[in-house]
């Protein structure tokens, strides 16, 4: 066992059966993670996307592709005799965590795009995914000047920026116990039924983002005395949290944290 999951077992052991019984009952279904309503106020922390600093170019991710198909620097993906790649889009998105990718790129904030594109940043009616932002995509891909949203994790900025203000609005601050979910999906599990949920104290969560046996943030990370909770759904690029209006707020002005409400999804 590596030094990384020694610590992850020490740290955060599994939980007993039955942990996640109330986010069943609330919720009802947990497969792509337990979306909770309003508790009693919500919002939602928006995965962060980045910018080249000579903006997007002229060619789009799905171009780009296929100009490296014709030349044969790349090989089809072809599964099952489908070539994927004559079927598909390469949108240019990805699934899971994600972290600053270096120098000459900058964050593009959702607000930025959605001045310069003219649209919302998510549509009424609408969750955060990639089904925001078409005017910004060329036949559904984003062009290779911008790294979008990742699905179903938070990227690790925005992960450490929202444990420090849960710590700084939870009652016993660090030690805090809490809960971690991580849906089958992650974890490339069979058995539906079986509920992998972590305990810990809120001080330990950085070491959850690095969990060897998922590439993505916990699905679900809730208080054990249940004042907030969040969630981050596999199919999203953003996590709702839910809790106190004090904690709501904090989001919602932090200079780091991208955050929004959305009334219909509240």
């Amino acid at each position: 066992m590596s030094q990384e999951s020694n610590q992850l077992s020490s740290s955060w052991p599994l939980a007993p059966s039955g942990a996640a019984d109330w986010l069943l009952e609330l919720c009802a279904d947990g497969v792509t993670g337990f979306m909770p309503p309003a508790m009693p106020d919500a919002a939602w922390v928006l995965n962060a996307m980045y910018e080249h600093e000579q903006g997007p170019a002229g060619v789009s991710y799905h171009e780009y592709h296929q100009a490296r198909l014709a030349d044969g620097s790349t090989a089809p993906h072809i599964v099952a005799g489908i070539d994927l790649d004559a079927v598909g889009v390469a949108t240019g998105g990805g699934l899971g965590r994600a972290q600053h990718p270096g120098p000459a790129w900058r964050r593009l904030r959702w607000a930025e795009l959605a001045r310069r594109t003219g649209e919302p940043a998510v549509p009424e009616g609408l969750m955060p995914s990639y089904r925001c932002f078409p005017s910004a995509k060329k036949e559904g891909s984003w062009p290779l000047g911008v790294i979008p949203p990742t699905e179903g994790s938070l990227d690790r900025e925005t992960w450490n920026r929202l444990i420090a203000l849960l710590t700084q609005y939870s009652p016993a601050g660090p030690d805090t116990r809490c809960l971690a979910y991580y849906n089958p999906l992650m974890l490339g599990a069979t058995d539906f039924d079986r509920l992998h949920v972590r305990a810990g104290r809120l001080r330990d969560a950085e070491i959850l983002y690095d969990h060897s046996e998922a590439d993505f943030s916990p699905s679900n990370l809730w208080a054990d005395e249940r004042s907030w909770i969040l969630c981050t759904d596999y199919d999203l690029w953003a996590t709702k949290i839910s809790g106190p209006p004090a904690l709501i707020n904090a989001l919602l002005n932090d200079s780091d944290i991208e955050a929004v409400r959305l009334p219909w999804a509240h």
